[in-house]
C-alpha cells in the first residue's frame, strides 16, 4: 500500500528510454539549443571583462550581467551539452530539472532584485528570460513523457500501463502468426 502511494503510476522519472527511440531527438535539441544559448550569453559576458559580482547596468543580449552570471551561465550550458551528448532519459530529466531551477532561480532573484543579495546582478529582464527558458526546459524535457493522450507505443506509456501494453503486445502478436498448415 505504501509503495502505491509513492509510485502511484508505477514509473520513475528516470525509466530508461531506448537510446535510438525518436522522443532522444527532441531532448538532444531542447538541451543543445538552450546550451548553446546559455555559453553564448557567457562568453559574451566576459569577453566585456565585467566584475565577477558587479552589479552595475552592464548588459549583454539585452540581460543585464556580471562575472559570475556569465560563469554560472557557461557551467550549465556545459551541462546541458552534456545532456545533449548522452541523450535518452537522461536529457530529458536534466532538462526538466533545470527548467525547475531555472523557474526557481527567476523567483528567488526577483525577491533578492532591489537588495544587497542580488550578487547576479539580475533585473527583470532577466527573471522573465529565466522563467522563459525554465518553461523552455521543461517542455523539452517533459515532450512525449507526460501527458494524458500519449500513444500506445511511447515507452513511457507502456511503462504505466504495463498490463494493457503486455494484452496489446500479445494481441499484435497473435494477429501477426500465420497458420502453419500443408498447401492443398
Amino acid at each position: 500500500m505504501a509503495r502505491r502511494l509513492l509510485r502511484p503510476v508505477n514509473a520513475r522519472l528516470d525509466d530508461h528510454l531506448p537510446a535510438d527511440h525518436k522522443l532522444s531527438k527532441v531532448y538532444r535539441v531542447g538541451a543543445g539549443l538552450t546550451g548553446l544559448l546559455l555559453v553564448v550569453f557567457g562568453v559574451l559576458g566576459l569577453i566585456d571583462r565585467v566584475g565577477f559580482f558587479d552589479t552595475g547596468g552592464d548588459t549583454v543580449l539585452a540581460l543585464n550581467t556580471n562575472g559570475a552570471l556569465s560563469v554560472l551561465s557557461i557551467c550549465i550550458g556545459a551541462l546541458l551539452f552534456t545532456g545533449m551528448v548522452i541523450g535518452g532519459s537522461f536529457a530529458s530529466t536534466l532538462n526538466i530539472v533545470l527548467g525547475l531551477l531555472f523557474i526557481a532561480s527567476g523567483f528567488l532573484n526577483l525577491a533578492l532584485l532591489d537588495t544587497g543579495l542580488n550578487f547576479l546582478a539580475f533585473h527583470i529582464p532577466n527573471v522573465l528570460f529565466s522563467f522563459v527558458v525554465g518553461v523552455m526546459l521543461m517542455w523539452f524535457g517533459m515532450y512525449g513523457r507526460v501527458g494524458s493522450a500519449l500513444p500506445h507505443d511511447n515507452p513511457y506509456w507502456r511503462a504505466r500501463h504495463p498490463e494493457q501494453a503486455a494484452r496489446e503486445q500479445r494481441a499484435r502478436t497473435t494477429t501477426t502468426r500465420k497458420p502453419v498448415g500443408r498447401p492443398a
